[in-house]
């Protein structure tokens, strides 16, 4: 279908302007409207009454566009003027490739060959198998990442025994600029370790990584369900083994992480290494998964900067805007939600249009749309008690957040979409059995339980 450009003009008695808009127009009216106020400096009092003059334009337009073409074929087919053949080839294309029955036959991807290899052997009698040969890869990270982290401490504690000396003999020969050139050693020395280190734990990883998808596509291709693979010293735990069936599946579980407004800072370091104690058999590393998502980020800010009202130069995001990540080495998780916050939730006073939970929302539409039926949710939206948070300040978070996800559930049903079947809340360690034993209590009295009525 074609398109044509109407020119908008809006005038009072102080403002006034011209704008293109195309139509047919598919986007928010709302969202443009907002666009047009920034962009042309518009007092905010004037977005009411410029929606509603958008939107009757929009519409008057709109039906000026489809009256005129539906004339215009109307004519065409009076006068033999239309191609049936020319139509038919649109159809076909349309079917083609809006329909899986009718698409063309492509060969399955790499990654593709893998999943479905990976899924048929997790659900056969290999599946222990599997998780031994997991097992013994992850013991020998964890091993080789303790050597790192041990190299790094003893290097660290050498050389703060160093500086310490310097420092005492400061005014024994030692000068300022002589501790600065041994600052500098110190820091190259700290930094050549510590790449090298990384380097060859990442090639061990990667090693792992290579033989384990190719062990996969072997035993498929043999049928074999039996190896004869020494057994770990433990066994796979039951949340092991949960991740490993749902990983491709329709029952994702996902987890929700408050983080800061940049990605991969040091806020995040700690779910970073503990990401990186396994090797990553199916997705990209988690360093990878984070530069991407910060390149996309820089993207999207430059090419969009003006109507986001953001700093195209800037990879910061704000409060409520959230990214994801994928797993398959974590327990009981294969997708992370990472949730912008700030000190504002620390507040006592933030309600339901607070950018935090209206991005719990977006979180859970999210959820529904890619086959996570299992969420976890940081029920106060903190992770630590702190002096602040009494009793009152508890109930009152815990009672917001349970109304508004509530809330986001009712709306689930005209969203389409997976079920959310396992929704579960998740509390700060510390926290007092009183503030426990209430929040427990006001769960059921929110979430009302249904009680079936037994006809005889």
């Amino acid at each position: 279908m074609s398109q044509v450009t109407s020119s908008y003009t809006y005038s009072d008695a102080i403002y006034g302007f011209h704008h293109p808009i195309t139509i047919p127009y598919e986007n928010s009216i709302q969202e443009l409207a907002q666009y047009l106020l920034i962009k042309h400096d518009l007092p905010i009092y004037a977005k009411e009454a410029l929606e509603i003059n958008l939107k009757e334009f929009i519409e008057d337009r709109t039906k000026e566009y489809f009256q005129r073409t539906t004339h215009e074929l109307i004519n065409k087919a009076r006068n033999h003027e239309i191609n049936v053949d020319d139509i038919i080839k649109d159809w076909e294309k349309v079917m083609r490739e809006e329909m899986v029955e009718f698409g063309e036959k492509k060969c399955a991807s790499d990654e593709e060959l893998f999943a479905i290899a990976y899924h048929k052997l997790v659900h056969s009698p290999a599946l222990e198998t599997m998780l031994q040969l997991e097992h013994m890869y992850s013991k020998t990270v964890r091993e080789k990442t303790e050597e790192k982290n041990a190299s790094i401490k003893k290097l660290s504690e050498k050389q703060s025994q160093e500086m310490n000396q310097a420092v005492d003999k400061l005014e024994k020969g030692m000068t300022e600029s002589k501790i600065n050139d041994l600052v500098a050693k110190h820091y190259e020395t700290h930094s050549l370790l510590q790449g090298r280190l990384t380097s060859e734990l990442d090639t061990i990883k990667e090693a792992q990584r290579r033989e384990y998808r190719e062990w996969i596509m072997q035993m498929v291709e043999q049928n074999q369900a039996i190896s004869s693979l020494p057994a770990p010293r433990s066994e796979p735990t039951p949340q092991i083994l949960q991740t490993a069936l749902g990983l491709y599946s329709n029952d994702l579980s996902g987890l929700v992480l408050m983080t800061d407004n940049k990605i991969g800072s040091r806020l995040t370091q700690e779910f970073q290494e503990m990401c990186q104690r396994s090797t990553e058999f199916h997705f990209p590393h988690i360093d990878d998964q984070l530069n991407h998502i910060s390149n996309e980020v820089q993207q999207y800010l430059k090419k969009n900067g003006g109507e986001t009202n953001r700093n195209a130069n800037s990879e910061l995001l704000q409060p409520g805007d959230f990214y994801m990540t994928k797993h398959s080495n974590l327990a009981q998780v294969h997708v992370i939600f990472h949730i912008v916050s700030d000190d504002s939730l620390r507040g006592s006073d933030i309600n339901s249009r607070h950018p935090v939970v209206l991005g719990l929302r977006h979180i859970l539409k999210t959820a529904c749309s890619n086959d996570v039926t299992s969420l976890t949710i940081p029920l106060l939206l903190q992770y630590d008690m702190t002096e602040d948070m009494t009793i009152s300040w508890c109930e009152k978070r815990a009672e917001l957040v349970f109304k508004c996800v509530k809330g986001f559930m009712i709306e689930m049903a005209s969203w389409g979409g997976s079920d959310l079947k396992n929704l579960q809340f998740m509390l700060p360690q510390g926290i007092s059995h009183a503030v426990f034993a209430s929040l427990t209590e006001m769960l059921p009295r929110i979430f009302k339980e249904s009680n079936p009525k037994i006809l005889k």
